[in-house]
């Protein structure tokens, strides 16, 4: 795993979000209330993007079927809902994000 800068804390709000792209992953990166966190921009269930999704509190809400996924450790924590059947998809992955200074650095593989 390495390093990567990926923006600055300037360019995520705290409740903001932002997607970066690292070696072609989407990447989501959010801050909540001072905390940064990253997980994949593509939705395990059917690859929607989370990045459109809608955040609650600590979790991000895929737009494509409502599964939901706690940003700090990836868990999905609310099945993805198609016409009577939910489905629960597997977690999101997360990555562990470091501030240096004002850099946002997201360790990748």
């Amino acid at each position: 795993m390495r390093p990567v800068d990926v923006a600055t804390t300037t360019d995520i709000p705290a409740g903001m979000r932002k997607r970066v792209s690292i070696d072609g992953t989407k990447i989501l990166l959010v801050n909540l209330d001072g905390q940064y966190y990253a997980v994949a921009d593509r939705c395990p269930h059917m690859g929607g993007s989370l990045y459109e999704g809608k955040l609650e509190g600590n979790l991000i809400v895929c737009p494509n079927h409502g599964a939901a996924f706690d940003l700090t450790t990836g868990q999905n924590v609310r099945p993805a809902r198609v016409l009577f059947f939910n489905k629960r998809p597997p977690d999101a992955t997360s990555y562990r994000v470091e501030i240096k200074g004002t850099r946002v650095l997201v360790w990748f593989e």
